[in-house]
């Protein structure tokens, strides 16, 4: 990747729909130019180009992330979690937690039965850190292309 490479990436973070007509001449290229790096980009496998929802304006209103201690394999709790419509991921970490899930619930209360209902009941959880999300927006996918 070099340097325009880059700036296509920051510039599809801003707005993944823009326009070649716009795109090309905001990273120095003509819009077939800009068009063919991005497919190159592609091809490569270096970026995937997809819809991202927003669980907030899905009709959640309270997300959190769920920092889990497991005295099992945390895979198979990861596994059993991801099943819920609730938890939009589940990661394996190393650290203090062995995995953490992000969730999404409609309101507080709901949060507090997901987590004390099924989270704390799956077999191999120890132990679950609860850390709310606060503010109208809270995703944010961006990444340092730079």
């Amino acid at each position: 990747m070099d340097d325009i490479d880059r700036a296509i990436l920051r510039e599809l973070q801003a707005d993944g729909r823009i326009p070649y007509a716009d795109l090309g001449p905001k990273v120095g290229l003509s819009p077939s130019a800009a068009r063919q790096r991005l497919q190159r980009l592609i091809d490569h496998k270096v970026v995937q180009v997809v819809g991202v929802t927003d669980p907030m304006a899905m009709g959640g209103q309270t997300m959190a992330l769920l920092g889990l201690r497991v005295d099992s394999d945390p895979r198979a709790v990861a596994d059993e979690l991801s099943r819920h419509d609730e938890v939009v991921y589940a990661v394996l970490t190393s650290g203090a937690f062995d995995l953490f899930a992000e969730v999404v619930c409609r309101r507080p209360h709901d949060l507090l039965d997901f987590v004390n209902d099924v989270v704390r009941t799956v077999e191999g959880v120890a132990a679950v850190e609860s850390f709310p999300y606060f503010g109208i927006h809270t995703h944010c996918f961006l990444w340092d292309v730079d």
